[in-house]
């Protein structure tokens, strides 16, 4: 999706410090301690402004928005699923499951979104075919996205409880904002990251029993900047934050006000992230149409066609590849031109000598060509060439990218 050296998005986008085209009254991009964000409109998918926006870091519980992304439009939602004991016993923020207990995947999005669940992250993969399969299908799913900083090696974003660094699994500010954007179009994924609370069913206690209700007790978001949370962003409209002690703080959402969209993401910061995000939200607002953007968030499945300077497309050929095309219909072209100039000639000249009856026409019961002899028109010759059409060969195919 991008030319071979050059970052997907955009060349300004290989930058390690912070990136921005300066406009006249737009402030810079504010100072935030983590190392790597982006901010984007979403609408447009124009990036504003970034810090390190292809800089790889653990991704802790936001790689949960790609487990989502996955997931969602293969499992239906009604379907229920019955952890394994491995699932219920996983490490790090759980929702609490049982083995003895049927639960619906719409239940178990709710808890992998809302209170980012470990638990659910696992079962819901069991209910895909099993782990291995699922990470399969994520990484799948990021090189669709074409987000190629990204490399899942769980279903929850556990680093060092699983044995796995940066080295074994990553992502970008880049990519959890192509992952985000992605999932922000489906209203079943939009549901899962805007829903402030939701009844968890569990086996009933006590209280429940003797008042013959079901048993559950509620979970609730985990996402401060909802509405009604304590760091409550106005016109926020969902998103997914992370913690592990090696990655530290991360974060990626979206919020809409007057009419527009702003994406942000952040990685490996220093606090919890509703204060940083919301300074880049703010900015986003205020910088949005006023400054000239370092980049471009993709399109998923394509490859990618760019433009040049004056606006016509590249079809990703390379120079080369278009002169040796263009010499080709050259070629091709004035030699078909050229044959039918000596056609008409010979036509004219044929068509005089029968006029005068200069030509006798063969008797075809004793031409001695009837065999099909070399030299004859119509015979198949070494070169391809039959009955007097050229033939050309299609064009080889193209070789497999690093993805196969």
């Amino acid at each position: 999706s991008a030319p071979a050296g050059e970052p997907v998005g955009g060349p300004q986008l290989a930058g390690r410090g912070v990136v921005v085209n300066p406009a006249a009254g737009v402030p810079a991009p504010p100072n935030i301690h983590a190392a790597s964000w982006v901010i984007a409109d979403a609408d447009t998918g124009d990036v504003l402004a970034a810090k390190d926006p292809h800089g790889q870091y653990l991704p802790a519980s936001t790689l949960k928005t790609l487990t989502a992304l996955t997931l969602i439009p293969k499992l239906q939602a009604s379907r229920k699923v019955r952890p394994s004991q491995a699932a219920c016993d996983v490490e790090g923020t759980k929702v609490g499951m049982t083995p003895k207990m049927d639960y619906t995947v719409d239940q178990l999005l709710h808890a992998l979104m809302m209170m980012s669940a470990n638990d659910a992250a696992v079962t819901l993969s069991e209910a895909n075919g099993g782990v291995k399969k699922t990470i399969a299908d994520m990484n799948a799913e990021a090189r669709e996205l074409h987000a190629g900083d990204t490399l899942a090696a769980s279903p929850n974003g556990l680093d060092v409880d699983l044995g796995l660094t940066v080295r074994t699994q990553h992502t970008s500010a880049y990519d959890l904002a192509l992952i985000l954007r992605q999932g922000m179009k489906s209203p079943e994924y939009r549901k899962y990251v805007q829903a402030l609370n939701f009844w968890f069913p569990a086996p009933p206690d006590k209280k429940q029993k003797k008042k013959h209700k079901p048993g559950g007790y509620p979970i609730y978001t985990h996402n401060r900047m909802l509405p009604g949370q304590p760091h409550a962003y106005n016109g926020m409209l969902g998103g997914k934050n992370g913690y592990t002690v090696t990655a530290q703080q991360t974060f990626v959402a979206e919020a809409r006000r007057g009419g527009h969209t702003i994406l942000i993401s952040l990685m490996k910061a220093d606090v919890p992230p509703s204060p940083y995000a919301a300074k880049l939200f703010d900015w986003g607002f205020a910088a949005r149409g006023k400054v000239k953007p370092v980049g471009t968030l993709v399109e998923p499945g394509k490859a990618g066609a760019r433009q040049d300077a004056s606006g016509a497309k590249d079809d990703g050929r390379s120079a080369i590849e278009k002169a040796s095309s263009s010499r080709t219909w050259m070629v091709v072209g004035g030699g078909a031109v050229g044959a039918l100039i000596a056609i008409g000639v010979l036509f004219l000249v044929l068509h005089r000598r029968h006029r005068r009856g200069d030509l006798r026409l063969p008797n075809p019961d004793t031409s001695p060509d009837r065999s099909g002899a070399p030299g004859v028109a119509g015979a198949p010759g070494a070169s391809g060439e039959r009955g007097g059409h050229v033939r050309l060969a299609p064009p080889p195919a193209a070789a497999p990218g690093p993805h196969g």
